[in-house]
């Protein structure tokens, strides 16, 4: 199905389901059955290969209206299409909150990240706000934008990701499997920034390398083999 059978001069609905129809098309029995090995549920999913579902968000383009209509599907490729459709400038903290409060796996939290949230100027409000959740998928979306920011932020001063470096020693006894590992993928990402935050974040890592909780131990211990290994000690020189 070529980009011209989702046309914005189609009425909402025909838009969303012109859009569910070229996902089915797309979709393989193989992608939906190794869904399950990454943790994802597939019980409202078609299984389409998440480099499809990209392609589909680029021949759209950004349509916040539609994104909206794809949340409400439910469906898990419409949903992650969403983060390529949605217009971050028309993106409001409620609108986030309440999306936020559906993810039920890590794949929405990093998409909706790494492809809109991070776009947006409600960020760093939410890493802040999203850290204190209790739920594992929101705390878990809290680490992944901020693991995102320090990749696509590029006018970000140091000092709003050393308060990112303290949420994290903050939370980093947080033993959730998807949490835990947000939290060391954003103080490693944090550390790889620049020299300046690369010192911050291994005092933050060596902290924690030597707490009695044996998950923040862990987090701290995994971040300082990355941050002192010679590829990125090379790499902040240069």
């Amino acid at each position: 199905m070529k980009a011209t059978s989702v046309k914005a001069t189609q009425s909402l609905e025909d838009q969303v389901q012109a859009a569910l129809t070229w996902l089915k098309s797309h979709s393989t029995k193989a992608t939906l059955d190794g869904m399950a090995r990454y943790a994802i549920p597939s019980d409202h999913a078609y299984g389409v290969a998440m480099k499809d579902i990209k392609a589909l968000g680029k021949m759209l383009g950004r349509n916040h209206a539609l994104a909206v209509a794809l949340w409400a599907t439910g469906v898990y490729e419409a949903r992650m299409l969403t983060s390529f459709v949605a217009d971050p400038e028309q993106l409001t903290p409620a609108q986030m909150d309440r999306w936020c409060k559906d993810f039920d796996n890590w794949a929405f939290c990093d998409a909706m990240s790494f492809n809109l949230f991070d776009r947006t100027p409600h960020a760093w409000a939410k890493v802040t706000q999203w850290s204190n959740s209790r739920n594992e998928f929101g705390k878990r979306t809290a680490f992944a934008l901020l693991w995102s920011l320090t990749v696509h932020d590029k006018v970000a001063g140091d000092e709003l990701f050393i308060q990112g470096l303290a949420l994290i020693e903050r939370e980093a006894g947080d033993e959730r499997n998807f949490v835990k590992k947000a939290i060391n993928m954003a103080l490693r990402a944090i550390g790889k920034r620049n020299r300046a935050l690369n010192s911050a974040a291994l005092v933050v890592a060596r902290r924690l390398a030597s707490s009695e909780d044996a998950t923040a131990r862990w987090v701290g211990k995994d971040a300082l083999r990355e941050l002192t290994s010679p590829g990125v000690t090379k790499r902040l020189k240069a």
